[in-house]
């Protein structure tokens, strides 16, 4: 008894220790935000950020406009996903898998009480949306071109290498910036942007370093930066100006939630767009149609009428007529998924060969994917809690750079609902 005594005691001594240790860091470096990372991490048994938690933040709500719901294929879910990839669906936790061809839903399955309602932080896949913003904020006149000088929003960029730093540079993500990627450290810049509460001021403590425009260097303050020059630019917070040029006309179904560094304050542009995995299909059909938005509701209603059903493996139905709304440059568009200074990466968007395959794709830290399949004619979703290690290499005399199991969705979509 007296033995267990003694261990509770010094466990106690430990522990206080411990906790004496860490406020005395944090006050002594001033890093306050890790009073809310540390609670919302270690005491909840993880390292890091979880896909659900939106709601320990406050958040920006990305309004709807008239819900257009996606046609459902006459083959929908009458296929399966091949056994050979499960192992990796069920390793890396998938919550969400959709896939949509020919404009069409074709295939959705959910695992662990997750729905086709369920939001899920899109982490990085953010910055790929901030991406599109920009494009249509240079088709409003707000932005000149992607040449324009980031100090003509940002003044704080006036002095030295900062001047020449360009808005295409943090799409490219060459900006020279001296940011710390690191996703372990809880003093580098990725912990204090998501738990800090002044996201500007973390981000302008940052300089240009080397010159900008040389050298590609993944870094999420460049789309903090994207996203503050939309506000300065258009004169509107970046969900409002989401849900006017992007949400509504897309027909999104449900509110988004976007992730702000207080209450009332900025959008977190470099991640934290919390949505479901229909409507994050949208975006991917966006970039399909070459930044136009098919309407649908003469199809919806001979669909409801039992006039016609669709077939997958026809990419228009001659007895309609479509109509399409422009909602981002088409010249934007495929500059964006154009491979710039290295093959992999665009306008803040992925790119990767595949079973002979081109596929622009967002991708978010813990296995959030949209891929294009254009084709195809097809966009895959993939939600999750993990992904696999990020491999990276030469492949066919073209660099490559991919998490592992991003494959695997991939695969499996195209053996489902491939022609190839």
């Amino acid at each position: 008894m007296k033995a267990l005594k003694s261990i509770f005691k010094w466990l106690c001594i430990i522990i206080v220790s411990l906790v004496v240790i860490v406020n005395l860091i944090i006050l002594a470096t001033g890093r306050f935000y890790l009073y809310k990372a540390i609670p919302n991490t270690i005491f909840k048994g993880r390292l890091g950020p979880a896909i659900d938690e939106y709601g320990i933040f406050a958040n920006r709500k990305v309004d709807i406009g008239k819900p257009k719901p996606w046609p459902v294929s006459s083959s929908y879910n009458k296929k399966s996903i091949p056994a050979a990839y499960m192992p990796d669906f069920k390793k890396y936790e998938t919550v969400a898998y959709v896939i949509i061809k020919n404009d069409s839903l074709c295939y959705e399955q959910y695992w662990d009480g997750y729905s086709d309602t369920s939001h899920s932080n899109s982490f990085s896949m953010a910055k790929s949306f901030t991406s599109i913003l920009v494009g249509i904020a240079i088709q409003d006149g707000y932005i000149k071109s992607v040449d324009q000088r980031v100090s003509d929003f940002i003044p704080e960029f006036k002095q030295g290498m900062d001047s020449l730093l360009t808005i295409k540079d943090l799409l490219t993500m060459s900006s020279g910036i001296d940011f710390d990627e690191s996703y372990i450290s809880p003093f580098a810049y990725p912990a204090e942007a998501y738990y800090g509460s002044n996201l500007i001021g973390t981000t302008l403590k940052y300089k240009v370093v080397t010159p900008p425009g040389k050298a590609f260097k993944y870094l999420s303050g460049n789309s903090t930066l994207l996203g503050y020059i939309l506000i300065k630019a258009t004169g509107k917070m970046l969900s409002d100006y989401a849900s006017e040029k992007l949400w509504k006309p897309l027909g999104a179904e449900h509110p988004a939630y976007w992730s702000l560094d207080n209450e009332g304050g900025i959008e977190k542009a470099y991640c934290c767009f919390n949505s479901d995995a229909r409507d994050f299909a949208r975006i991917g059909n966006l970039y399909l149609n070459g930044g136009r938005v098919k309407d649908h509701s003469e199809l919806l209603k001979h669909q409801s009428q039992s006039m016609i059903t669709l077939d997958v493996d026809t990419v228009t139905q001659p007895t309609l007529t479509w109509f399409y709304d422009q909602i981002v440059p088409e010249d934007y568009v495929s500059a964006s998924i154009t491979p710039k200074l290295v093959d992999y990466y665009g306008y803040n968007w992925w790119i990767l060969r595949c079973n002979g395959h081109v596929v622009p794709y967002c991708r978010g830290i813990l296995g959030q994917y949209i891929f294009i399949i254009p084709d195809e004619h097809m966009v895959v979703v993939r939600l999750g809690k993990k992904r696999g290690p990020v491999e990276t290499g030469t492949a066919d005399g073209k660099e490559f750079n991919i998490p592992s199991d991003g494959l695997t969705y991939l695969k499996a979509a195209l053996e489902m609902y491939g022609k190839k």
